[in-house]
C-alpha cells in the first residue's frame, strides 16, 4: 500500500494532542467527501469480500456484529444487515448518516475504536474493513484490546491493515480535493499485536490493493 503516496502526514505523533489531532484530521477528511467515498465504494468491487462473507458464515442467525470503522454502510453493514443484528461505528457522523440512509435498521454509533462504547461481550463476531489503517499505529494494540473486550468468547472477527509499515497522506485522495491519513505497522507487528490482546489468529491472507499497488492483510481471528 506504500504506493498510495510518498508524501509523509503532517499529523500524528507519539502524545495524545498528535492522536487528537489525526483523528480529528480523518473525521473532518471522512465528513467532506462522504459523497464521493460512498460513489466510489459503490462503484469498485471490494478487495478481501470472500474474507468478509467467510465471518459471516460463520455466525449464526441473529448474532449481534459489529462493523468497526463503518463508513457509509458499503460493503459490511448493507450486507449484514437482514441476517444479523448488526451494529456500525464510526468517527464520521456524515458517514453514519449516510450509512443511515442505507440500513435503517441497523444501530449505529459515532465513536472511537480505542475506546468503545459498548459493554464487554456484547458482540458475537466483528468486522474492521479497511479502517484501522486510519487509526494512528502505536493506537492499534489498543483497538485490538477493545475488540476482544466487547467480543463474546470464541466469537470471529476480521481485521485488516497493510502489509508493510506505512504512515502518510494522500492530498487529493478520490479526486476529492480532500487530505486523507494512513497509518500501520509491518504485518508481523499486527499479528503480534492482535495476539497479545488475546486473539487467535486463525488465517492470514494478503490480497493485491488495485488502487494503491500494494497489498492488504486481512486476518481472521477469534476471541
Amino acid at each position: 500500500m506504500r504506493a498510495m503516496s510518498e508524501r509523509e502526514s503532517t499529523v500524528g505523533g507519539d502524545d495524545a494532542d498528535g492522536r487528537a489531532a489525526y483523528l480529528r484530521a480523518v473525521r473532518e477528511g471522512y465528513d467532506e467527501l462522504a459523497r464521493v467515498h460512498r460513489e466510489a465504494r459503490t462503484a469498485v468491487g471490494e478487495p478481501g469480500i470472500d474474507q468478509v462473507d467467510a465471518v459471516a458464515r460463520d455466525l449464526p442467525d441473529g448474532a449481534r456484529v459489529l462493523d468497526a470503522g463503518c463508513g457509509s454502510g458499503v460493503p459490511v453493514l448493507s450486507r449484514f444487515d437482514l441476517a444479523f443484528d448488526v451494529v456500525g461505528l464510526d468517527l464520521s457522523r456524515e458517514q453514519l448518516e449516510r450509512a443511515h440512509e442505507r440500513s435503517p435498521t441497523a444501530g449505529l454509533a459515532q465513536g472511537d475504536m480505542s475506546a468503545l462504547p459498548f459493554r464487554d461481550g456484547a458482540f458475537d463476531g466483528l468486522v474492521a474493513l479497511h479502517s484501522i489503517i486510519h487509526v494512528p499505529r502505536d493506537a492499534h494494540p489498543s483497538v485490538y484490546r477493545e475488540f476482544h473486550r466487547v467480543l463474546a468468547a470464541g466469537a470471529p472477527a476480521l481485521v485488516t491493515t497493510g502489509t508493510d509499515a506505512y504512515e502518510g497522506g494522500t492530498p487529493n485522495w478520490l479526486g476529492s480535493g480532500v487530505e486523507m491519513h494512513w497509518s500501520f505497522p509491518a504485518a508481523e507487528e499486527t499479528l503480534a499485536a492482535l495476539r497479545d490482546a488475546g486473539f487467535e489468529v486463525e488465517e492470514e491472507t494478503r490480497v493485491p490493493d488495485e488502487h494503491g499497488g500494494g497489498e492488504f492483510l486481512f486476518a481472521r481471528v477469534r476471541a
